[in-house]
Formats: structure tokens, sequence, C-alpha cells
């Protein structure tokens, strides 16, 4: 485990005459990087033909980074199937949800339930760990590169459909199982057999959604196994070195954390301007930030793949410049940058790793900046990354990663319920909870991302569960046990884990028995009609999603709508809320501060382009705006240890209180 924050660089070799690797070692250290990862999509070198091993290359990178001191971080070859591999098994390609083979020519393409394509990927991590497990500067390992781009993570393929159903005869044991979870009765689809299950594509109109829930929790163990085979045989080979997959912004399909759990650490890939310029939903800050990127976005990414990690975290891929795959492409402020490692430094980061070393003149990443030009002229972000490393030597701080005191729970198989039955077009269960993160953010209290278990949510403040899709007995029974504020809703317990409506209706005999509510009916909205609050009137709305409560003893309406209907309520101890809707900024920054207020949280209305972010005794200040802002009220009075007091647009202070 890192001690101190460190810089780290994606590196490929492969694309480059040898001679150069030396320099391009040499002048890695001279910018203070520490961390090299290497070999994750070089699988055609590495065995250019079945059975044949070519190592010696990879090797002679390996053993010229150590002569500088650095650090690898080596990546198994198992995205990038190379061609000999595919034409002696065409059947390992994943399919897509209209029947369509994804071929060869690009990477990811393969089915993750396909057994023959597993026992050739243990076969080619086995050699690479026997051969380079104990070499002296391997010090992680990365599985595979970023399980699910390009939309792989479910296949329609015949591995898959022979997978699942064994699958759900392990899960239900009996036909008659499977159909009351299913609830196949309705449209007459019952099954006398699992062999007469099919793959929930292609169906006339929508798919049963237990099927498809069930299809994506199938499809989300796939992944999960497939990351454990990988990582049981690294341990055995090469012991005691962190092991770590990079994960995605914004990626949904498959559960995070249960992928994590065979992981010593996360690392995730940040792109905040790539990442803004696919956002859609709001016009005006995407405008603002298009330069610096989301100022809460990449933070929640932060925050979550911190959770996946068990505080152990890393960005294995940092923008450093336009990158090539949003819809456009600008190039960041002057401190974006730099700012953006800051802010993972600031909430937990062991490295900051930049994709990537020297642009590349071929392939289809042309027009993805790196550290260095095509021509290996240093480009801007290698004096950025330079600088960074300075600073970092003068702040002399360690990794610490301090609970904060808010939880946000956040759950997988919600997302993907919600879009298996959204209701209404316009709902989203990530844009749901980043409104109540955001305006969090925005009163300056840090936040922890947790998965829906019972002992993730204890000695918190404050816990929040927006939209959880299912709330289980002992995470109904651990919230409130230390005292804790509680907010539900909207949507939360509405559906039992086989995605039935609870007997007792929403939201579930587990909160009900702390909040004595039923939600009796929901409806949608389509942007932009919303539902006003009745105080204050016409800034605070529900939109996209709305509730009718009713409730029994104990139940305190704190806020109406304007037709007459509890929004936000609470139970007689004022510890258990619940919402009853999706609010617009304005009404979730309302919510959010009342809330504060009762659990004790000392906020700070912040200008918003300012964020804050506590981590131990070290506070950073961050400024995603356009212009200089004063930030002594922020400072306790403190001297800064980074930055100043007015900070200019994307500047970062920190100071140790």
């Amino acid at each position: 485990m890192t001690t101190g924050q460190k810089l780290g660089v994606c590196y490929y070799p492969e694309h480059w005459p040898p001679e150069r690797w030396a320099t391009d070692a040499r002048m890695m250290r001279e910018a203070g990087i520490a961390y090299v990862r290497i070999g994750e999509f070089a699988w055609s070198r590495l065995e250019p033909e079945p059975g044949r091993y070519d190592f010696d290359w990879l090797e002679k990178a390996i053993d010229t980074l150590h002569g500088e001191g650095l650090q690898v971080v080596l990546g198994t070859p198992t995205a990038t199937p190379p061609k000999w591999l595919v034409d002696r098994m065409p059947d390992m390609l994943a399919v897509d949800a209209e029947g369509r083979v994804r071929k060869f020519g690009s990477r990811r393409h393969y089915c993750f339930s396909h057994q023959g394509y597993r026992r050739e990927c243990a076969r080619i991590v086995t050699a690479l760990a026997q051969r380079f497990g104990e070499h002296p500067a391997l010090a992680t390992w990365q599985t595979d590169n970023e399980y699910g781009c390009h939309d792989t993570v479910e296949s329609y393929s015949a591995a898959a459909l022979a997978g699942f159903c064994d699958w759900l005869s392990q899960k239900y044991q009996s036909p008659d199982a499977l159909n009351r979870a299913w609830g196949t009765v309705f449209w007459s689809m019952e099954y006398r057999s699992f062999d007469e299950v099919e793959l929930p594509n292609l169906t006339v109109t929508e798919a049963a959604p237990a099927h498809r829930l069930d299809f994506q929790r199938y499809s989300s163990d796939q992944v999960v196994s497939f990351n454990r085979l990988q990582t049981d045989i690294i341990r055995k080979h090469s012991p005691g070195r962190t092991i770590l997959h990079n994960f995605m912004g914004s990626f949904l399909a498959f559960d995070h954390f249960a992928v994590s759990a065979d992981l010593d650490a996360a690392s995730w890939d940040s792109y905040p301007l790539g990442f803004l310029g696919r956002d859609t939903t709001d016009p005006e800050r995407k405008q603002r930030y298009m330069r610096v990127g989301d100022p809460d976005l990449q933070a929640f990414h932060h925050d979550l793949y911190r959770a996946c990690g068990r505080g152990r975290w890393w960005v294995m891929e940092q923008q450093p410049g336009p990158v090539n795959w949003a819809p456009h492409n600008p190039a960041p402020a002057p401190g974006a940058v730099r700012l953006w490692a800051w802010e993972a430094f600031a909430a937990g980061a062991e490295v900051v790793s930049y994709f990537r070393w020297r642009q590349a003149p071929f392939g289809q990443e042309q027009m993805h900046e790196a550290l260095l030009l095509p021509d290996t002229t240093p480009n801007e972000a290698y004096h950025v990354v330079s600088a960074v490393s300075r600073e970092i030597k003068a702040m002399g701080a360690t990794v610490a990663t301090t609970k904060a005191p808010v939880a946000i729970d956040f759950d997988y198989e919600s997302a993907w319920a919600w879009a298996i039955q959204p209701q209404g077009k316009s709902f989203d269960y990530l844009r749901l909870v980043l409104l109540f993160y955001r305006a969090l953010r925005a009163l300056g209290i840090s936040v922890d991302i947790v998965p829906p278990q019972s002992d993730a949510v204890r000695g918190y403040g404050l816990v929040l569960l927006p939209g959880l899709f299912s709330l289980s007995d002992d995470l109904a029974e651990a919230l409130g046990a230390d005292g804790q504020v509680v907010l539900a809703g909207p949507r939360t317990g509405s559906r039992t884990p086989d995605f039935h409506i609870p007997d007792t209706l929403p939201p579930g005999a587990g909160f009900q028995a702390r909040m004595h509510l039923k939600v009796r009916r929901s409806e949608t909205l389509a942007p932009p009609f919303a539902v006003g609050i009745d105080e204050p009137a016409n800034v605070c709305a529900f939109e996209t999603w709305r509730e009718f409560l009713s409730f029994g003893d104990g139940v305190r309406v704190i806020d109406n709508t304007q037709d007459g209907a509890a929004a936000f309520c609470c139970d007689a101890t004022e510890k258990f809320h619940y919402l009853a809707g999706q609010p617009n900024a304005a009404y979730a920054a309302r919510v959010v501060e009342y809330l504060c207020g009762k659990a004790g949280l000392a906020v700070h209305r912040l200008p918003r382009d300012i964020r804050i972010r506590d981590n131990g005794p070290t506070r950073y200040i961050f400024n995603y705006g356009p212009e200089p802002i004063d930030i002594r009220q922020w400072t306790d009075g403190h001297a800064l240890l980074l930055g100043n007091e007015i900070l200019e647009p994307c500047g970062v202070a920190a100071f140790v209180r």
C-alpha cells in the first residue's frame, strides 16, 4: 500500500521502438511519475501464435522502467483477444440484443459466459503471473480493462443462454418457484422446465420485469466470476501485490461492489470533459463547466470507488487534454488538469495516473491527447504533472480517508430495476442520487457512498436512501440504530427482490415499522411539467416522479404540494423521513439543509463554483468557476499549505485545521 500520494501514467511500449523506452522512462522519472501501467492490450504481441509466448520484449520494457526506479502496473490482456483465437473459437464473440454478433476489429470482443474463452484467459494470465509475478518492479495488477465498456456486459449468445438457465436452476431449484417469482401466470408465460427459458430479448413487447432483472443479475455475476478467475491466479503466483480493476464513470450494468470484493483496491477512469460532453440534462451547467468538468460528477465517482475499494482506490486514467470519444472534445481550461489531480487526492486517492504517456499517431485514439505529442515533444499536461509532483513533495501529505458525516446508499440493482421499469421516460436512478449528492456538496458537506448493507450505514449522522429498489430487513433494522437521521424515498422499498409490489405497499414492511405510511399511487411527469411545493411557491417542486401517501399515527407533514398532498414528512422522533417525489435542485437543497440541521451538522451555503472536501485534519477548497473567489471565510483563519486566499479559476487550496 502506498503511504504518500503518487502519480502514474499509462504506457504502451509495444507502440514504440525499443530504443526509445529508456528515454521515456527517464522522462517519466524526471516528471515525478512513480507508477507505469502497461500490457493491458498486448495479447497479440505476448502470444503471436497459439501457444507461442513472446514475453522477452515485455521483460525488457519492465526492466527499463525498473532501472529508473519506476513501479509497474501490469494489465492482463483479456480485453483484446487476438484474431487467431477468435478464428479458432468464433462462438466466443458476444451477441447484442438484436441478435447480431459483435465482431472482431476493435476491443472487448468476447462473451463473459463463454467457458472456452475463460480457459484461454486463465492460460495467458497464469503464464504472465508465473513469468512476472515476483519481478521487483511489479507492484500492482490490473485485471482486464474497463469491464462492460461499449455495452458488453449483456450477451445474448448461446453460451449466455446455457449459463443463464443453469444459474436459474441453482437459484430457484424448481420451475414452480421461478414461475411464482417471475409472475409468469401473467400473459400465460409459465415454464415447465428451466430449459424452456429464453433470454429476454427480441420479444414482441417487453419481457417480464423479473425475468429481465434476473438476466441482469446473471450478467453481473458473470463479470464477478470472470474477474475472480484472474484474481485467484494472480494471488497464487504473485502474492503481496495489489490487484485492482479500472472501472468507468456513470456505468451501471454490473455490480461494482461485488466485483471489488475480490480486489485489493478499486480504480476508475476519470474523463471530466468527456463525461460532461455526453450530459444533456442541463445545458447551462454544461456550458459553464465545459472546460473544467462538472463540480460534482467526478467527485461522486471518487466517493463511489473509494467505497468499492473499502478505502483504497486510484484514478487509473486521468484525462490530460482533449479526448477523442465524446460528442465534442474541448480542451481543458488552464489549471483544470491540476485541479482534477488534487480533487482525487483530497478524496483519498493513492495514485492519479494519466492516460496516456504519448499520443498515438495511428489507431482509433489518434485524437486523444497525452503527456507527449506524437513527435515526443512534451505537451501541456506533462508540465502540469511535473508541477503537481513538486506540490505533492512540498505538501508531504500521506494518503488518508476519513469517514464523512453523511452517507448516500447506492445500489446497482436499483439502477437495473428502474431502467427496466422507469414508469416515466425521464426517470433516471443515477440522476436522482446525484440530486442529493449535489445538494450536500453545495452545503460544504463531505459524503460517503455506501452499498445497501446493514453494516455500511452505521456511524453516520445522516443516511439517505433515494430510490432504493428493495429494502432488506437487515438494512431497515440498522437504520437509525446509531440515532442517525434517515431519509427514504422516492421509490424506496417499492418492490420486493422478485420485482413484486410489497403486500404492505411501498415503502415495504421494513421501513413501515419505523414510519407508518404507505404509497398508494405514483405518477410521472414529462419535462418541463412539475408539481410545486406550497412554500416557497414557484421555486421548489417535484419533477419526473411524484407519490401520493396515506399515513397513520405519529407521522408529521413537513411540506405539502401546492395541490394539497404530503410532500415531505417525518415520524414522531423526527429521525425518520420520507420524501414523496423527485425534487428539483432547489427543493433537494432545502430538504438536505433541513436534514443536516436535524442531524446537527454544520453547513456552508457555498457559491455555485466552490466545493469543499474535508479529509482528516486537511480541508481542500476548489474553484470550478471562471472568476476568482475570496475563500477566507472557509479557512477558519489557518495558514494555507496550498493555494491562495483569493482562489483563482480552477484553483485549489488546502490547509490543516
